[in-house]
């Protein structure tokens, strides 16, 4: 059974699960980060001590969690020495097999969510991928993971490489997008809050009905005096026309075979 865990990471993932680890009664014995303000930190909010050195990390816990940036992994599991540790890394993209000559149990304990140090979260409908080199090792994380998640999935290194993929495009991609609406509202004196309306109901909408269905605007209609309006306000910014032009042709092929059917003709009686 897994309970005592020593946290490698001072990140926004480490931050999040080490607070909600803390919160379901997890035994968090130490922190570890090469900046020691974000270590010392985090150890404050999880109650614990911390390390900005590998050679001082505490080895003792049942648990290593890697929570650090992928190419920042292989660099710290050499400086683990120790081969008869359990050992998870919280990467989307890495695969579970980097862990394999560095220990003796490994795996992978996968967020799917965006998280950001200053927000609290509830881990309770996070789901969880879990993935083991062992079936013994995979019922430990199953267990763990689910005192703090309800959602909880075995997801092997190949899916969880195109789950990541495509979580960047229903998050990274839109806030993006998200960031970009309010450069220029601002530039023009307007307050991106007008757009926080529309933004909770094209969320809401998709929980009910597919995206495909719930698309909407000028791309969706091919609507192209409308396109080329808005193509003219993003003439002096070239960056913007690109990405608007780019987005907007995607879309448009996407509904090509829609928008591409003729009328019904009414029957004249």
């Amino acid at each position: 059974m897994i309970q005592k865990i020593t946290l490698i990471g001072a990140g926004n993932l480490a931050t999040c699960l080490g607070k909600s680890l803390k919160e379901k009664g997890f035994d968090i014995l130490q922190v570890y980060s090469h900046t020691e303000e974000s270590a010392k930190t985090l150890a404050e909010k999880l109650n614990t001590e911390y390390t900005c050195n590998t050679d001082n990390l505490n080895l003792s816990a049942d648990l290593i969690i890697i929570s650090i940036k992928d190419d920042a992994i292989g660099g710290i599991l050499k400086k683990i020495k120790n081969k008869n540790l359990k050992i998870v890394h919280t990467s989307g993209s890495v695969p579970m097999k980097v862990l394999k000559n560095h220990s003796s149990c490994c795996g992978v304990f996968y967020p799917i969510m965006t998280l950001s140090k200053n927000r609290d979260m509830d881990f309770s409908d996070i789901p969880l991928c879990l993935e083991a080199d062992s079936n013994e090792f995979l019922s430990e994380l199953r267990e763990m993971a689910g005192r703090i998640s309800s959602q909880v999935l075995e997801i092997h290194s190949k899916e969880r490489k195109i789950l990541h993929m495509a979580a960047v495009f229903a998050n990274n991609f839109v806030n993006h997008f998200y960031d970009i609406s309010e450069n220029i509202l601002k530039e023009n004196g307007l307050s991106f809050d007008l757009l926080k309306p529309l933004i909770r109901e094209t969320t809401s909408k998709i929980m009910e009905i597919p995206p495909h269905d719930a698309q909407t605007g000028p791309a969706r209609r091919c609507d192209k005096s409308i396109i080329n309006r808005h193509l003219k306000l993003l003439k002096n910014n070239p960056e913007r026309e690109k990405i608007y032009k780019f987005v907007t042709d995607s879309i448009i092929s996407s509904y090509k075979k829609t928008n591409d059917k003729p009328e019904r003709k009414t029957k004249k009686n």
